[in-house]
């Protein structure tokens, strides 16, 4: 029977936390590389990225599906894509240094975001 205190518990989702925004910001870094209608001026800009579209994810997302829901509905959920895209496009304007071209670039973006976080999460199981 294993014990774990209060600390050993909070260093263990302070530790993971900390992690999930490297791989998030891993993710923005190769996202940006591959779209040439983004860019990102280095990790820290990338980092506040990530920190800015998870905060945005969280917060403002849940409001908008709820607000958009009889369009999601009709469009099969398609609509949630258009959706990702104004928030991308709204951490780009949050974040200096994190420029993204245009709607479809943020849509694009949005989408190569989602496969590499995919993939590196997947890799962090191994």
């Amino acid at each position: 029977m294993s014990t774990y205190t209060s600390s050993h518990i909070q260093r263990d989702s302070t530790t993971s936390l900390l992690i999930g925004w490297l791989v998030k910001t891993v993710a923005v870094i190769v996202a940006a590389y591959v779209l040439p209608g983004v860019s990102v001026s280095g990790f820290l800009a990338a980092f506040v990225a990530a920190v800015v579209i998870g905060f945005v994810n969280t917060v403002l997302r849940p409001l908008f599906i709820f607000l958009t829901l009889p369009i999601t509905l009709l469009s099969m959920g398609l609509f949630t894509l258009v959706i990702n895209a104004v928030l991308i496009l709204l951490a780009s304007a949050i974040v200096p240094g994190f420029v993204v071209a245009g709607f479809w670039w943020a849509l694009l973006f949005s989408i190569v975001l989602w496969l590499v976080n995919a993939v590196l999460i997947e890799i962090g199981k191994r």
